[in-house]
């Protein structure tokens, strides 16, 4: 209980407040939630009595409530009147007199609404494998929805202790936070679970789901380990159940705090979300079915790591974010980047096999650079001042980003050392709040290193650095360099001049040692490294920050590329793609490099290839220069697909495993005649044999024959969809109907918004898929029935999904149109307009750069 109140007073010692944030003159201490769900009528009712603390003498008290019809309030068991701002999400009680420091005990009845997406209470609708229908309660409340359950203080410095009853029907399984406490049966045949009472954590940590459910369980240490899933198929929890055991020893041991609570439950919804796939609510952790359970005749290798990284993301966020949490929603990337981080190192050091650094390289430090190098990027650190600016903050830059700068920090302080400052961190810290600079104290504390002048301007100011590479030089067998640092962009807004303090491992080709230095600013430094192989900067592609090498230094990275370690052939690949879209360098460095990987070359590497001709061929969708770039994607990869194989064969590799995926995937795309008429035969297997399809190509042997589907074909798939029971499945099929590379094909998915046979998060989901093949069909479909988008789009997303179903057309219409929605949007809510503008504008400038180098590898004209 001491560790409790102590974290109260850090909370409530709370820095100045930003715009939109709650007062601190009244402070919840605890909560006792009693709900009443009717999962037929989509409504609920629920009573509270919350225990405050009076900090300051006042006579209103304001808390968060949205959705709610309060029928009753009273402050010390007598009733006072409330008046609830809708708009604002505000729920304002007056006093009769100024409420005296100390405290107080505030209580309401309500009624609420269950919804259909993923906010507040919601149902999750699905068929049982005989036919019936069924429906599944959870809850999810990040990043504002706790107050669509229960008036509450929701922000994350607001932490409490949590006390939650609900009436569940006869037989149905309800779960929470922590363990049942007791289960009453009631005279009408319901029950009433009453669960124990959770440590102080923030709103939107809690949790209550129930339905027609089966937990099974295991034991680490003294910890309950449970997957809950849907009556029938908690075997499929079985591959989560064992790895959730070994993750939690792993991240006990890491973080030097073993975890607090009695229970840690994993929940599988079977249903999808526009907004998120996991939860990491305290004790409950919530999952989609697709990330958590593992089908044997459906899932392949890539699902089951992803299954992984995704159990191992959200265990990682029961320390980083629910036992040390944010301040406030600007420091959103404490929680999200150290777990995607977390995710990363865990699966290096529990599956080395995997290959997890080449992820990091490949997917995370591009898919950060990808925003961060335009005009719609931001500090990883930024202003939060409504819900709407909340929503979008849950971006490339808080996770990917922020992961790539942890991974930066880690690789610059010792592996050792950075684990020590996150223990320092976790240990003083625990049950309360905190802002980023907290942490980088306790990591300079345990490294003796200045970590925030490092880390501010990661994390500060948004941008990627940019490393230039000139005049390497070798005598008496030590390299000299000229290095200078500038800034990457991908468009003129994301090239003015910005300084870092990037750290920097160099090396030389077949060099014994490497040597760490440090570069900021445009001024040329001279840096020097042992050996006189090929200079390679940012080797082992620790650093958040492009390399561009001189004509020189990189004709020499050109000629030993064979003799480069992987993560830095693979950093080469990316970062010459990346320079010549940024109009930095011309895209024959990039041929020049991949023409250097080998039919038997690591996976990693054709995948990084496969990866390359597909952004070419989206860059050139519609233009002379696309079949020829699908031609050349069947010549270089069906080989590389033939040397591996279709069969998957035992005790292959998992990253070969990966690379089959991948291949079938891009051939698939680019219109192998092969390809689609194996995946013509497979699918045509699936209506008397579900399981035809192998799980290791399944995926891409669907996406193969939808994307190339006839109208016979959308028809054949459609059934599909109709007659699938599995959940997962279903909302695969469902997707697919919307990517017919054939325009009248893929418009025939958008009947099915107007009808009642696919759900909410449904529609949501083929509206986007849709759009990625069909950008201005799907946009254009969206304002003209903005009203019946909105009803099947999560609020939180609501203000930037239409405009993000533009952003990958190359009408030059499409800006103007874009604009005119945002104009009559409030300016706070413009966020996801100003992006899609960005992309279109980004896309446009690399193709226009592109183009040339391509016509002349392709040899045709541009």
């Amino acid at each position: 209980m001491k560790s409790y109140a102590v974290a109260l007073a850090l909370t409530v010692s709370a820095p100045a407040l930003a715009v939109g944030q709650l007062p601190r003159d009244v402070v919840p201490v605890s909560y006792d939630i009693s709900v009443s769900p009717d999962a037929k009528t989509l409504a609920f009712k629920g009573q509270e009595r919350i225990a405050v603390d009076v900090r300051e003498a006042t006579r209103t008290v304001t808390l968060n409530a949205a959705d709610l019809d309060i029928t009753t309030a009273t402050w010390d068991g007598k009733a006072v009147p409330v008046k609830l701002d809708a708009d604002a999400q505000l729920l304002t009680v007056t006093l009769p007199a100024p409420a005296t420091p100390g405290r107080h005990t505030l209580g309401f009845e309500w009624r609420g609404k269950i919804n259909r997406s993923a906010a507040g209470l919601f149902a999750i609708d699905y068929t049982n494998a005989d036919g019936t229908p069924a429906r599944m309660l959870a809850t999810q409340f990040e990043a504002p929805d706790a107050r669509r359950f229960a008036p509450m203080w929701d922000e994350p410095a607001f932490k409490a202790r949590f006390t939650l009853s609900t009436v569940a029907p006869a037989g149905q399984l309800a779960v929470s936070n922590m363990p049942v406490a007791s289960i009453t049966k009631n005279g009408d045949g319901t029950q009433l679970y009453r669960f124990g009472e959770s440590p102080v954590m923030s709103s939107y940590l809690l949790f209550l789901g129930m339905g027609d459910l089966e937990r099974k369980t295991v034991m680490a240490g003294k910890t309950e380990i449970g997957v809950v899933t849907r009556r029938g198929v908690s075997a499929q929890g079985d591959y989560a159940l064992a790895e959730g055991k070994r993750l939690l020893a792993y991240f006990n041991d890491y973080f030097g705090q073993p975890y607090p609570l009695p229970k840690l439950d994993m929940i599988a919804g079977p249903g999808s979300s526009q907004f998120f796939g996991a939860m990491e609510n305290w004790g409950a952790i919530f999952y989609f079915e697709n990330e958590l359970l593992v089908d044997p005749v459906r899932t392949s290798q890539s699902g089951r790591e992803r299954i992984f990284t995704v159990v191992a993301h959200e265990i990682a966020h029961q320390w980083f974010g629910d036992l040390v949490t944010m301040q406030w929603w600007d420091d959103l990337w404490l929680n999200e980047g150290f777990a995607s981080w977390m995710e990363g190192r865990a699966s290096a050091d529990l599956n080395p096999s995997w290959g997890a650094e080449a992820t990091e390289v490949t997917a995370t430090r591009e898919g950060a650079m990808s925003l961060d190098a335009t005009a719609a990027t931001h500090p990883v650190i930024r202003p939060i001042e409504n819900v709407t600016q909340i929503s979008e903050a849950f971006d490339s830059i808080t996770y990917l980003k922020g992961q790539a700068v942890i991974g930066m920090l880690e690789s610059t302080l010792g592996r050792n050392k950075f684990r020590d400052g996150i223990r320092r961190y976790m240990a003083k810290y625990k049950y309360g709040n905190t802002v980023t600079d907290q942490l980088w104290a306790e990591l300079a504390a345990a490294s003796g290193r200045p970590v925030a002048e490092i880390a501010s301007g990661f994390t500060r100011q948004g941008g990627v650095p940019l490393i230039t590479v000139a005049g390497a030089t070798c005598r008496a067998g030590t390299t000299t360099a000229r290095l200078s640092q500038g800034r990457f962009g991908l468009d003129a807004a994301s090239k003015a001049t910005q300084t870092w303090q990037v750290p920097l491992v160099l090396a030389t080709v077949g060099g014994a040692r490497a040597t760490t230095t440090s570069v900021s600013g445009p001024a040329p430094q001279a840096v020097s490294v042992r050996g006189c192989g090929p200079l390679v900067v940012n080797s082992g592609q620790g650093s958040y920050a492009r390399v561009q090498y001189d004509e020189p230094g990189h004709a020499a990275l050109v000629r030993g590329y064979q003799r480069l370690p992987l993560l830095d052939r693979l950093g080469l690949m990316g970062d010459d793609f990346a320079l010549a879209a940024g109009g930095y360098q011309d895209l024959s460095r990039y041929f020049a490099v991949t023409g250097q990987v080998r039919p038997n070359a690591d996976a990693f590497e054709w995948a990084s290839v496969a990866g390359g001709m597909s952004t070419l061929r989206s860059l050139f969708r519609g233009t002379p220069l696309l079949e020829p770039l699908r031609a050349r994607t069947r010549a270089s990869l069906g080989p590389v697909l033939g040397r591996i194989g279709w069969e998957q064969r035992t005790g292959e590799p998992a990253r070969v495993t990966n690379l089959r995926e991948t291949l079938v995937a891009s051939l698939g795309a680019a219109g192998e005649p092969d390809v689609v008429a194996r995946a013509r035969r497979y699918v045509a297997g699936l209506a008397a044999d579900p399981t035809a399809i192998p799980p290791a190509i399944r995926s891409p042997i669907l996406s193969t024959f939808a994307i190339n589907s006839t109208a016979a074909d959308w028809d054949q798939l459609l059934a599909l969809t109709e007659a699938e029971r599995s959940p997962v499945a279903k909302n695969r099929f469902v997707v697919l109907l919307g990517v017919a590379r054939d325009e009248a094909v893929a418009r025939r998915a958008l009947a099915l918004l107007r009808t009642d046979k696919i759900t909410p998060p449904q529609k949501a989901s083929l509206l986007r898929s849709l759009a990625n093949a069909h950008p201005d069909v799907a946009f254009d479909w969206a304002v003209a029935n903005r009203t019946l988008v909105d009803s099947f789009v999560e609020e939180s997303s609501r203000a930037g999904f239409i405009p993000s179903l533009g952003a990958g057309s190359t009408n030059p219409a499409m800006p103007a149109k874009i604009n005119a929605l945002a104009e009559q949007q409030p300016a706070a809510a413009r966020g996801g307009a100003m992006r899609a503008l960005t992309a279109i504008s980004v896309r446009k400038a690399a193709a226009d750069q592109l183009r040339p180098a391509t016509a002349r590898w392709l040899g045709v004209g541009g």
